[in-house]
């Protein structure tokens, strides 16, 4: 014991002698970039045009198999929605092995096998590496490719679709890229209903005869396995992979707007508007200015430590986070700065986000920001090498970036040599800010006339130009159309209840239960709501049977329970509640007032707000309400949930509607009424 306390006192008077002499003063230099190791793998190319890389690593009885098809970069067309349908279908078993026996022992040996339109990977313990490796190569050169399998895969990926249609975040995705490149350049095309509804099982069989070929194939194989197996399993299993001549199709090059300006696209229903300020980027990882150009994106916005996140959300407080990207690739790719914000503040948080792109473009960043940038860089890269599919990755594009063979290892030297001065060229080199294409989908009725105030730098106003969900130009949609000076609140309230079943059906209401479904990140949600003529309110989410959440008002107070907590409502949500929990609120109001028209799906809707949190939309046409918002203070914030209504059908004399989407930020969740009962099923023991 002694002989250890006298270490430990040596041990401390070490540490502090050399603390002692540490200049505090002065900030330390920073040291240089480890050095990189990487494992080169062995390689060795098929007859058939495929190229082999074999990295062993026995740190891990595991293997990893990763298929890519390095094709020229081509577009769909018509056929858009193709190569989804072609990757959902293949892995589903083969000519000799049926969809189920192939599943299930994949699942018995605790592997995984998937793939994509123009790729494949599969991993498993190094000891089913042989069965493994031939299941894979079994499913590639023989793929199941039945009827059945295609109208299941293709009824599904329209379920998708028709899910997206008013998720604003989806619309973004779309419209952003089809704008930049061109709704017929590769990187510009989307799918639609109407183009999946067209597609055959001919066209997927054709997909596959046209790209999915060993002539432009890369196989890496990474763990715990030795080259000449490899080899040996390899020619085995895919010699007889016949290669054929797959299509190579010139494009026009897309090219940046001459100026600055905001594309808009209307969607009423959204609550944030979603922001895309971007650029076309010709960069290379081989280019001499590639890790230039990778800080300068990092330190604009590559994190939560860059300058779009630290202005908009730390300081400001107007987003969950805002963020860029800058691709680097064969063919052209693009650079773009994101956020997604409240309506009310659109129009600043595009100014901020010209400024800090700017601010790159004019400035050489601090030096400690540098610093603290390229530690990053290093921190990332090193923790990234534990993975074994990052090595896979790096020795991909190795051979399909046409990369120099110590481009990883010399990469976290060639990120330090770069200097703020390197950093402003490259800011300057792809962040074009004379040249920024702004696209914004949000809700036009808020947003357009602050947008419409909006200056460069230069103080010159920026233009807008409106286009529709697909990216189709459009006129500027009339965002203030007149109302009749005889409407009121109650005119449009008395003919939504004459249009659903009239004053003394819905007055006889005095008990309603809903039961509806739901499905979320793959799980299936039941819902059951009870209103009372009493303002009572019982609101319970389960998933798989089991209670999740409940929502009570008893009529005068109400709580919230969640994962065993309970939150009870504020003095004003109680308020809300006295109205919002009748079978029908419009019976009850007293404070409502027509505001105005907004276009809800393409279709015109009276506005009626109920109070300051809530609104209601009354289609113009029909008189049937389509949506209601509220409105909530949360952390500061306010924070809206848009509910839509659709799908009405008649129950007992009442028509209500079965289909129920609500949207909360970017999410959007529907819900299908599967049951409405009239005064049954109801007692004031639901309340409590």
């Amino acid at each position: 014991m002694k002989k250890y306390i006298s270490l430990l006192f040596a041990t401390v008077f070490l540490t502090t002698l050399a603390t002692a002499q540490i200049d505090r003063s002065k900030q330390p230099k920073p040291g240089p970039a480890p050095t990189i190791n990487l494992q080169k793998p062995q390689t060795f190319k098929l007859n058939n045009g495929m190229e082999v890389l074999v990295v062993e690593n026995n740190k891990l009885p595991r293997v990893r198999v990763q298929l890519l098809l390095d094709n020229p970069m081509h577009a769909s067309g018509e056929k858009a929605g193709v190569a989804s349908l072609f990757a959902s279908m293949m892995g589903n078993g083969t000519s000799s092995i049926s969809k189920d026996e192939f599943n299930e022992e994949i699942d018995y040996l605790g592997a995984n096998i998937s793939f994509g339109s123009e790729s494949a990977f599969a991993s498993s313990l190094s000891k089913y590496f042989p069965r493994i490796l031939e299941l894979m190569a079994d499913a590639i050169k023989n793929p199941l490719l039945t009827e059945e399998e295609f109208q299941k895969q293709k009824d599904l990926l329209l379920e998708n679709l028709r899910s997206q249609e008013k998720s604003v975040t989806n619309v973004s995705g779309r419209v952003t890229a089809a704008l930049l490149y061109g709704s017929n350049h590769p990187k510009g095309e989307f799918t639609t209903i109407e183009k999946v509804e067209k597609l055959s099982l001919n066209d997927v069989k054709n997909f596959y005869s046209d790209y999915f070929s060993p002539s432009n194939a890369y196989l890496v194989v990474v763990g715990d396995v030795k080259k000449n197996n490899v080899e040996r399993l390899v020619n085995t299993h895919f010699a007889d992979w016949n290669a054929s001549v797959v299509p190579n199709i010139s494009y026009t090059t897309p090219q940046n707007v001459q100026y600055t300006q905001v594309n808009f696209i209307d969607m009423p229903n959204a609550v944030q508007s979603e922001i895309t300020v971007e650029n076309l980027v010709d960069l290379k990882m081989s280019d001499p200015d590639y890790f230039a150009a990778l800080v300068a994106n990092k330190i604009l916005g590559g994190g939560g430590e860059g300058r779009l996140f630290l202005n908009l959300r730390e300081d400001k407080g107007w987003t969950y986070g805002s963020y860029s990207s800058i691709g680097a690739d064969k063919d052209i790719t693009r650079f773009a700065a994101t956020a997604s914000v409240r309506n009310a503040v659109t129009d600043s948080a595009v100014v901020e986000l010209i400024r800090e792109i700017r601010y790159m473009t004019e400035n050489e960043v601090d030096r400690q920001k540098l610093v603290n940038t390229k530690a990053k860089f290093t921190g990332d890269f090193v923790l990234a090498l534990e993975r074994p599919e990052t090595i896979a990755n790096y020795a991909l594009q190795t051979k399909t970036q046409d990369l120099s063979k110590d481009f990883y290892k010399n990469y976290l030297k060639n990120i330090n040599a770069v200097t703020a001065a390197d950093v402003k060229r490259a800011a300057d080199k792809y962040f074009k800010d004379e040249n920024l294409r702004i696209v914004i989908v949000g809700k036009g009725s808020e947003v357009i006339p602050s947008l419409k105030n909006l200056k460069g730098p230069s103080g010159k106003s920026i233009p807008i130009n409106y286009f529709d969900k697909f990216g189709n130009p459009i006129p500027e949609p009339d965002y203030n159309k007149q109302l009749d000076p005889s409407l009121t609140a109650q005119t449009v309230i008395n003919k939504y209840i004459d249009a659903i079943g009239g004053r003394d059906k819905v007055k006889a209401v005095e008990t309603i239960l809903y039961q509806a479904s739901a499905e979320m990140q793959g799980m299936k949600l039941g819902l059951e709501m009870k209103n009372t003529t009493k303002s009572q309110s019982s609101l319970v989410v389960s998933v798989g049977g089991n209670p999740m959440q409940k929502i009570i008002f008893d009529g005068e107070k109400g709580y919230i329970m969640a994962q065993g907590q309970r939150i009870d409502y504020t003095e004003d949500q109680n308020k809300a509640a006295l109205v919002e929990s009748q079978p029908f609120m419009e019976l009850k109001a007293t404070n409502a007032k027509l505001e105005g028209i907004e276009a809800v799906d393409g279709k015109d809707a009276y506005v009626v707000s109920f109070g300051d949190s809530k609104s209601a939309f009354y289609d113009v046409e029909t008189g049937l309400k389509v949506k209601e918002t509220t409105t909530q203070s949360q952390n500061g914030n306010e924070v809206t949930t848009s509910t839509n209504y659709s799908n009405y059908n008649e129950v007992e004399g009442i028509k209500f509607p079965h289909t129920i989407s609500q949207s909360f930020g970017p999410q959007e969740l529907k819900f299908t009424i599967t049951a409405i009962k009239i005064n049954e099923g109801v007692t004031d023991a639901d309340f409590e």
